[in-house]
């Protein structure tokens, strides 16, 4: 008999990719298990009913009320194993302690870097920083990596500290990286034991056929505006290639929102082949999709996995790259886009004078090479077998 699964996520201020990949977990999980869910959200520490400051550091470290929110859930559900995303900052580490004083196994998600990593992305000043991996959270500190608050980081990392040496991630039975490089990562970094580590990409509902591509000649960005999606690198690359190619300029369609929107308005004025889009969902991202020649993913920091890439190929079409975390495993450089070096301009550019540079035939056949890897290797079902063999081992040990 399958063991019935709670789900616990803590809700970003911001919702994007990993909500819904926590979404598209439960949907997939419930095809062959009893699925309930226990969510927190970052927003109940914003406002006037929020906690104060000393009331949001103490429930930082532990908090009762998720606690008791946590262990009501477990006992409505009567689940069996618990499935963490990321619990952070309103859940706490309390979920652990409770999860190991009722000898509850969880097999933790990991989306991003924490619970190894202050922001989570292990970025500092625009560069990836290795040193929270191996517990010095310094750096991550002194440039206000949680929150822009060099006192709420520090808090944020005496937190992480604690939590490892307290045993409580004892309870964590199983770790999901989402990439081969994400597992690599943690286990040479000594973070996580070898054993109890296992890489399973997302899965991904493709559409049964692709719609019908043109090519109106933009080249599309979707994701937030923020420095670790390499915006800003990616914005010179389009002002270097005005410098070479004048008229002859393909546009650069920058869909999202983040605190680099003031940066994209200021480039958009004075770069008339760069266009913003703002925020874009529903019919306006799969025209956006639909019509783009390729999509650029740029991204400077360790990126666990990008899927990003996988709507792309979702529509049959090619992914300008950076090398970079689970992006060098998943694009596949010559076959279904280009590689580039992480934040390095003259790469963007190159690349995208070579696909100007390829017939339109060609571009085609590398849009439907990223289509049948999406099929072969990111199905639903596939998904879900191997998912079941990591459940298997998480309830056994």
């Amino acid at each position: 008999m399958t063991p019935g699964i709670l789900q616990v996520f803590n809700r970003y201020l911001s919702p994007g990719g990993e909500e819904m990949s926590v979404n598209r977990i439960f949907q997939h999980l419930s095809a062959q298990h009893a699925m309930s869910r226990c969510f927190f959200d970052s927003a109940d520490w914003k406002g006037e009913s929020a906690p104060g400051p000393a009331g949001q550091a103490r429930r930082l470290f532990y908090n009762k009320e998720s606690r008791a929110q946590f262990e009501t859930a477990l006992d409505a559900s009567g689940a069996g194993v618990a499935l963490f995303h990321n619990i952070f900052p309103v859940g706490s580490p309390s979920l652990y302690h409770a999860a190991l004083e009722r000898r509850l196994p969880v097999v933790q998600y990991l989306h991003n870097y924490r619970p190894f990593s202050v922001s989570g992305t292990l970025q500092v000043d625009g560069k990836v920083v290795q040193d929270a991996l191996y517990g010095s959270y310094w750096k991550e500190i002194s440039s206000g990596a949680w929150q822009g608050s060099v006192v709420k980081s520090a808090l944020f990392a005496v937190m992480l500290k604690a939590l490892h040496r307290s045993g409580w991630l004892k309870s964590v039975k199983a770790w999901i990286a989402i990439s081969d490089f994400m597992r690599q990562k943690l286990v040479s970094s000594g973070s996580l034991p070898e054993a109890r580590v296992h890489t399973l990409r997302h899965a991904w509902d493709a559409m049964p056929q692709p719609p019908v591509a043109e090519d109106a000649g933009y080249y599309l960005f979707l994701g937030r505006l923020v420095e670790t999606k390499g915006v800003i690198p990616l914005l010179d690359a389009w002002d270097e290639l005005r410098a070479q190619l004048g008229k002859k300029t393909p546009s650069l369609h920058i869909a999202g929102e983040g605190p680099l929107n003031d940066a994209v308005q200021q480039r958009v004025r004075t770069n008339p082949y760069i266009g913003q889009l703002g925020h874009t969902g529903g019919e306006t991202k799969r025209e956006a999709l639909r019509r783009c020649r390729a999509v650029i993913v740029p991204s400077t920091w360790w990126e666990p996995l990008g899927l990003v890439v996988y709507e792309a190929y979702d529509y049959s079409k090619p992914v300008l790259a950076a090398n970079s975390g689970g992006l060098s495993e998943i694009v596949q450089h010559g076959v279904t886009g280009l590689k580039h070096e992480p934040g390095n301009v003259h790469g963007i550019v190159q690349d995208v004078l070579a696909m100007e540079a390829t017939p339109a035939t060609e571009r085609l056949v590398i849009g439907s090479a990223g289509r049948q890897w999406l099929l072969r290797e990111a199905s639903p079902q596939a998904w879900l077998q191997r998912f079941e063999k990591i459940l298997a081992e998480a309830v056994k040990s």
